[in-house]
């Protein structure tokens, strides 16, 4: 057996994760069997004192028993996704906060969402989104210009496959045709220098498809919503990649499911990292457990770099 003095902030927990001991329980127990009595654990461990840790062979034996909480089947998913006939309109609210030492500013977007499923095509599923009803609580011209331009493009095509991941975004053939008309009647609503060039700009990002479909894929709806959350959990843990922040910096992100007492919904929590930065990130999901549908997001994460500190609140919740 191993001596180990408690470090503060350890648990049973952590110091079964490095030990590659599953379940925590025999770490106590071992503990408890062959420490002096004034080390015995009763409940939290306390710094300073301590942890008598067993050899490899006793971990080995202690795993093959395979009773660690985290086997449990229902912390381990195979989460589908079954889209057809789906309809929702959902609330989505984006908050972001900019603060440094001098200043603190924010910014709130919100809007709905409607995700409607129309067909299965070649192995893919197709979806369609309607975004509707901005508001920046602002009256900001930019803003409604960009809202505007946004709602004059609906409904998008969203392309998936089969476990939910998009494959492509694009705009629907009547979109095309008509996008001459759509810039026009833009134009007429919004007729300033600084309109005329963002709509320019808009126009060039439209007609060429690769870089529609690039940028559209970094919508902070549509990469949470249809985000990788079906990756196979072992051990009850997944992991997939995001981007977040408008460099859409990629963090590695690892999930589990919040407890194993689910039955209509399904909660998945999200905790990030990202090297090299300050990040503070946290994630859950409620998803329909029969189809593997979104039902709610809530999403937060702050980046400390430079002196200088973005936040980020991003929630969508089911309307219909």
């Amino acid at each position: 057996m191993i001596v180990h003095f408690i470090l503060s902030g350890e648990t049973l927990e952590s110091i079964s994760e490095e030990i590659n001991l599953e379940n925590p329980k025999y770490l106590k127990e071992f503990h408890n069997k062959h420490c002096a009595r004034e080390d015995f654990i009763h409940d939290d461990l306390i710094p300073r004192k301590k942890l008598l840790i067993p050899d490899i062979n006793k971990i080995k034996e202690y795993n093959s028993r395979n009773d660690a909480p985290f086997k449990n089947p229902k912390l381990n998913p195979d989460i589908p996704f079954h889209p057809e006939n789906f309809s929702k309109i959902y609330s989505v609210v984006n908050k972001e906060i900019y603060e440094n030492q001098l200043e603190k500013k924010h910014t709130i977007l919100t809007y709905t969402v409607s995700v409607k499923w129309m067909r299965n095509e070649n192995g893919f599923h197709i979806f369609h989104l309607f975004k509707n009803n901005f508001s920046d609580g602002q009256g900001n011209m930019m803003v409604d210009l960009a809202s505007e331009s946004i709602r004059s493009l609906n409904p998008l095509e969203v392309k998936t496959d089969l476990k939910g991941n998009v494959v492509s975004i694009s705009l629907t053939q009547q979109t095309t045709d008509n996008f001459a008309k759509i810039k026009k009647r833009l134009a007429d609503l919004f007729p300033d220098q600084y309109a005329n060039i963002y709509l320019n700009e808009f126009e060039r990002a439209v007609q060429n498809r690769d870089l529609f479909n690039s940028r559209m894929k970094n919508d902070v709806f549509i990469k949470n919503y249809f985000a990788a959350l079906r990756q196979p959990f072992e051990n009850g843990k997944s992991f997939l990649q995001q981007t977040i922040g408008e460099e859409n910096m990629t963090i590695q992100l690892q999930q589990k499911i919040e407890n194993a007492e689910y039955n209509e919904e399904i909660i998945i929590l999200q905790a990030g990292s990202m090297p090299e930065n300050d990040l503070d990130f946290s994630g859950k999901y409620s998803l329909y457990t029969k189809s593997g549908l979104v039902k709610s997001v809530d999403i937060s994460y702050a980046i400390s770099q430079f002196g200088v500190k973005n936040s980020s609140f991003f929630t969508v919740t089911e309307m219909s």
